[in-house]
């Protein structure tokens, strides 16, 4: 049984073939779905779809791309959609300075909000941290939570200091790249019980459709990817895998 832990399955590229998409997945061994919001509308997309598919369930959130166009300085939509059925998760949430550092302090603001927001419900955060290890690691270091570090892109000695707070590292389709060196040492170094796996769909797909629509019935190919790095068989990461995303968002 596998849990994807993070997907955007209202993205218009699944709209027309979702129920397809859902067959394929479940027939893969794929029994729950976590779809993840950026922004108000997305936020509301992944709450609905929840609520027609009893295996899905939804996480709201404010990406850090989004901070300069959310004119909610409260987030007030955010505060109401937490509260509704089946939400297991505020994310996707987090600092990016990859493409522009412009909204720097309003992504660590609206960081902190969504932080203290999911401490006051008892929900675990999806953290997105791109190219702001250090500045995310200080958040979350000074407020007691649980999450996860999504689509973990940073180097393993960031991921040791991660797993120390208690923070699970979300593996995707890029452990799978034939280049993706340092995303391995990870996966190799750190403990099963750290790991959860993750499509990030309609992004990165793993070899060999990378490039192509990421579907959830991809993910045994990650598992396979993290049992072959560990040398452990990928029952046992699937199990292991399995317990991990339970225990975080009590599903």
């Amino acid at each position: 049984m596998i849990i994807d832990t993070h997907i955007h399955l209202y993205d218009p590229k699944y709209r027309e073939d979702l129920k397809e998409i859902i067959r394929k997945a479940q027939e893969n061994g794929i029994v729950k779905m976590v779809v993840v919001g950026f922004d108000e509308e997305s936020s509301r997309a992944a709450i609905e779809l929840s609520q027609r598919f009893d295996f899905l369930f939804a996480a709201v959130g404010l990406h850090p791309e989004e901070v300069q166009n959310n004119r909610d300085a409260d987030l007030h939509w955010l505060k109401i959609m937490a509260t509704a059925p089946k939400v297991v998760a505020i994310g996707e949430i987090g600092l990016d300075y990859y493409w522009d550092k412009t909204y720097q302090k309003e992504q660590i603001a609206y960081f902190q909000k969504q932080m203290v927001m999911a401490s006051d419900l008892n929900l675990p955060v999806l953290v997105h941290s791109r190219e702001a290890s250090a500045d995310t690691f200080e958040i979350l270091k000074n407020r007691i939570g649980r999450g996860v570090l999504h689509c973990y892109s940073g180097s393993l000695e960031m991921a040791r200091e991660f797993v120390k707070l208690g923070y699970y590292l979300g593996i995707g389709g890029v452990v799978t790249f034939k280049n993706s060196k340092e995303i391995k040492r990870v996966v190799t170094e750190i403990p099963l019980e750290h790991l959860l796996t993750e499509t990030d769909g309609p992004y990165l797909a793993p070899a060999p459709y990378r490039g192509k629509l990421n579907k959830p019935e991809y993910l045994p190919l990650i598992i396979e990817a993290i049992g072959e790095l560990k040398g452990i068989d990928r029952n046992i990461v699937e199990k292991s895998l399995f317990e991990n995303a339970i225990k975080l968002f009590n599903i």
